[in-house]
Formats: structure tokens, sequence, C-alpha cells
């Protein structure tokens, strides 16, 4: 799979109501078929960072995303709200699904 994380540093006046605002492109994503996961989370010490965790099955699926309507459109939208250039770290990852931490393991 294709492991992507990417933090998006958000304009103040807009840090709120980010996931308003990429709602279309999110719901979109986590729509197509080689999606496996695309997941926002917002930093408890910095209000104005959102993370964007996503897995995409493979090349092929991770190409179809970045050549897609709603990515094309997301790549017009989306920037006036951010203060910087997202920064991210992409990985092909010889996996399909998230593994256990086992050092956290929970005995029930």
């Amino acid at each position: 799979m294709i492991f992507i994380t990417a933090k998006f540093r958000i304009l103040p006046q807009y840090a709120d109501d980010w996931p308003a605002i990429a709602r279309d492109f999110t719901l979109a994503t986590r729509a197509e078929p080689g999606c496996l996961w695309f997941d926002w989370s917002r930093s408890v010490e910095d209000p104005t960072e959102y993370v964007l965790v996503e897995a995409f099955r493979d090349g092929a699926a991770g190409a179809a995303h970045v050549q897609s309507d709603h990515f094309k459109t997301a790549q017009r939208t989306l920037p006036p709200h951010l203060a910087e250039t997202p920064r991210i770290v992409n990985f092909d990852v010889p996996q399909d699904d998230w593994s256990e931490l086992g050092e956290m393991a929970v005995q029930r």
C-alpha cells in the first residue's frame, strides 16, 4: 500500500472551519475504489495544524487519486486557506491495513 502522512498549516481565520472546507475533497477521496483510508486529525498543541493520514491500495490507486477531478479541484480551492505548502511523508508499505501495536496489547 501507499501510506501518506501530510501536515497542513491552515491560516488562523480558517482553522476551525477546515473540516468543512476540505469536506468535498475528503468524501470524494474516501469514495475512490483504491482508497484504504483518508483521515484528518487536528494538533492538540497547534490549532492551525491538521495532519492527514491516508493510504491507497497501490501505486496505481495513488496515481488515480492525484489525477482525479476532485484532486484537481482541491489544488485550486484548498491552497487559499493554507499558511504554507503542506509537508508530506510518503512510503510504499508491504501491508494492506493497520498492524497491532503489540507493546500496548489490550488483554480482555
